[in-house]
């Protein structure tokens, strides 16, 4: 079956290698809708980590998602055969590879898929039959239209920039019971931070200008700030609520990811730091003020126009390193006042009353 035929072919079955980190996911679902667009009759399945399911799990562009478990079945060695013996049960005929690692290609190689799309990249280019170049100029652009260029290499029609975040309906409730059990006024803004990131601490902006920012917040608009983060992030989370004197709620590791994108879908602000839960509050358009140091501002930044970067350029970043080696001047040089202003502005239209 030809690479074009399979718009007009019912039984099409198509894979999506998906990102494995939160943010890179959500930052592929424009792609997941195009692909939808351009093959409306098929059945679309996302093999993704676990912890990425829940950003696929609610969209309507997705027919099945298979899980790729690393940890058990799929562990690297025999389980990469397993994988790609289970993918050959699905017998697909397209794979779209948004990961670029030489894993991604040797799958879709041995599962038998007939067209393998995807960059170039990790000396996977034989692997692949639809093998896309990769323009320079992506290199040095967004993430997003990184992963909208994959489409572009295979001629097939992208469908915007829109990143997508579908909620379930079950999470939404806990949401709101959860904001009632802790008698949030519906009057006032409901405030959250999210002071972890993963791959290190040069991303994070210093728990102890998180808390002092809290205070500030909790202050201004008369409320209890939520403080968000995975498992990892609880003592954190708890730091800085001991910090800041009774200004927070610590519900870091406390709910599911699905739940935290829904209580983020509540807020009336976000203050995060370079991290998988600033791409979810962009993709629910949601006013935030992402703190950015050692990161790529232009790759990674925040995709919704009712987002601010607050960072200060020093010489070294964006470094991309886990630790900062020398004295975190990127960070260091980000005042709890900075951040403030930068709140305050974000609220001015509905909540500056208050």
């Amino acid at each position: 079956m030809g690479f074009i035929n399979l718009k007009h072919t019912a039984q099409a079955k198509i894979m999506i290698r998906a990102a494995n980190w939160v943010g890179d996911a959500i930052m592929t679902t424009p792609v997941i809708r195009a692909v939808r667009k351009n093959f409306p009759k098929a059945t679309i399945t996302v093999l993704a980590k676990p912890w990425v399911i829940p950003v696929y799990k609610n969209n309507p562009y997705v027919d099945k998602i298979m899980v790729y478990d690393s940890n058990n079945r799929h562990k690297k060695g025999f389980g990469t055969i397993k994988l790609a013996k289970d993918l050959r049960e699905y017998q697909f005929d397209l794979a779209v590879l948004m990961q670029n690692a030489f894993e991604a290609g040797l799958l879709s190689f041995l599962a038998g898929i007939k067209e393998r799309v995807g960059y170039n990249t990790d000396a996977r280019g034989l692997l692949l039959n639809r093998s896309i170049k990769l323009d320079p100029a992506l290199k040095k652009g967004h993430l997003i239209d990184y992963y909208i260029g994959i489409l572009k290499g295979a001629s097939l029609v992208d469908d915007g920039r829109k990143l997508d975040l579908f909620l379930c309906e079950s999470d939404r409730e806990f949401a709101n019971h959860f904001l009632e059990q802790e008698e949030f006024d519906s009057s006032k803004p409901v405030i959250g931070i999210n002071p972890g990131a993963t791959g290190g601490t040069a991303k994070r902006w210093f728990p102890e200008r998180y808390a002092e920012l809290c205070k500030k917040l909790a202050r201004k608009f008369k409320v209890k700030i939520l403080i968000f983060g995975g498992p990892q992030d609880n003592e954190l989370g708890e730091y800085i609520a001991g910090l800041s004197k009774d200004s927070c709620i610590n519900i870091a590791g406390t709910t599911s990811l699905g739940q935290a994108f829904a209580l983020i879908e509540k807020c009336s602000l976000f203050v995060t730091n370079d991290s998988g839960l600033m791409h979810a509050a962009a993709a629910l358009n949601i006013n935030q003020a992402a703190v950015i140091g050692s990161t790529d501002y232009v790759a990674t930044a925040p995709s919704n126009e009712n987002s601010i970067m607050v960072r200060v350029p020093v010489p070294c970043s964006p470094c991309k390193k886990d630790v900062c080696p020398t004295d975190h001047e990127c960070m260091d040089k980000i005042s709890v006042d900075m951040v403030m202003e930068t709140c305050k502005s974000l609220l001015k239209n509905d909540w500056q009353r208050i």
